[in-house]
């Protein structure tokens, strides 16, 4: 087997300094040109020969010295709308825009494993590509752009990574079959009649039917599906009214749902028109209900997802790589999964003794370096089994 981890070894402060650069200068999905310029100046100056795609995206590939089969990896490299708080030297200096989800590091580790397999490529069996993509982080999300350009075109399989808080550095998790959920969204506007406070009789107090609908909708998961199931309603947003002594005659409720069937989804959002219709009927209110149905649940190939946890065990020891249960969270990495076999796998950067406890999508969040070497070397180490004509 090629020497990885000295490879790695050789080049992780490059990694780390990638990712400090990206997290300095994060930009928003379909906006990251100069990340997407970086990229490209970092793969040429590996010999490679990159390409956009996507718009912001990056692709290449890197063909192994022996015929094989070619295994795609992936990146996400879009930061967030939200300030940075991290107070490092390298908190963001590009207002209100924060790599607070962990795709600076991604996005570094990737590069990495593409220094690491020129490294290697005369002992490389097979090829990789590489897959620097946008737009994550705001539905329809960017892999679906990608692979209409033909991102997966000839690739046999794919995988990914994603630096994960609830994970503490130096571990691994990951799910051989459900890894994350489908998240959908829903709009609610409820229209009544306002008036003034000290008459509610007269009015249909638009803010009281959305309290009622708050209420029960919370209802619907714990009553209406199978408790084995995994489901998940949250309600993110209500907005009614403006003065103390009116009663409004608008109320918006905003809310996700998160699962991992069809079933399950179908029963949730139709219960969510059967609960609304009833408490406004009876309140004498109308109601309108607007549906983003997003991405599809990560459901990891057991096989690949088998190849991941060796490659864990392998670089971090089989104690430290963990098999999880689902998490509810998002990802259009399930795009990919849809057409070709592939797994995703978390890599843990949380470390409580130095104050990295800040959850994903958090203005503090920020991770425990070291996590990036890590996953590197699961990722370089999990593609070249992938890629052998033998497996």
């Amino acid at each position: 087997m090629p020497d990885i981890k000295n490879s790695i070894k050789r080049h992780a402060d490059s990694i780390i300094a990638l990712r400090r650069h990206f997290h300095t200068y994060p930009e928003l999905s379909a906006k990251e040109f100069n990340t997407q310029q970086k990229i490209m100046d970092e793969l040429f100056s590996l010999g490679l020969v990159p390409r956009k795609i996507a718009g912001t995206g990056v692709i290449a590939d890197l063909k192994g010295a022996f015929p094989g089969k070619t295994i795609g990896i992936r990146a996400d490299i879009d930061a967030l709308e939200l300030e940075d708080e991290c107070g490092k030297p390298y908190q963001s200096q590009n207002p209100g825009v924060c790599h607070a989800c962990g795709h600076d590091g991604h996005t570094a580790m990737l590069i990495g494993a593409a220094k690491t397999f020129v490294d290697l490529k005369d002992r490389l069996t097979g090829n990789i590509r590489f897959l620097f993509q946008p737009s994550e982080e705001c539905f329809p999300g960017g892999a679906a752009l990608m692979i209409k350009e033909g991102a997966l075109t000839d690739v046999d399989a794919i995988i990914g990574a994603h630096l994960w808080q609830t994970l503490r550095v130096g571990t691994s998790g990951i799910s051989y079959n459900r890894m994350m959920a489908s998240p959908d969204q829903f709009t609610i506007q409820i229209k009544g009649r306002g008036g003034h406070g000290s008459m509610p009789h007269q009015t249909i107090d638009a803010l009281l039917v959305g309290a009622q609908v708050v209420t029960a909708l919370h209802t619907i998961v714990s009553r209406n599906i199978d408790p084995l199931e995994q489901a998940v309603l949250s309600i993110g947003v209500f907005r009614s009214g403006d003065t103390f002594n009116i009663i409004p005659d608008t109320a918006t409720l905003v809310g996700t749902v998160r699962s991992f069937s069809k079933e399950v989804k179908t029963t949730i959002f139709k219960r969510i028109e059967e609960v609304v219709s009833g408490i406004c009927q009876g309140a004498g209110a109308t109601f309108q209900i607007d549906t983003i149905f997003g991405f599809s649940p990560v459901i990891n190939n057991p096989e690949v997802a088998d190849v991941l946890f060796n490659a864990s065990a392998v670089s971090l020891s089989k104690e430290n790589s963990l098999l999880i249960d689902p998490v509810m969270g998002g990802e259009d990495f399930s795009c990919y999964l849809e057409k070709i076999p592939g797994a995703f796998i978390f890599i843990g950067v949380g470390n409580e003794e130095e104050g990295i406890i800040y959850p994903q999508h958090h203005p503090k969040y920020d991770i425990d370096e070291r996590s990036l070497a890590y996953g590197t070397e699961i990722m370089v180490r999990s593609a070249m089994k992938l890629a052998s004509p033998t497996r």
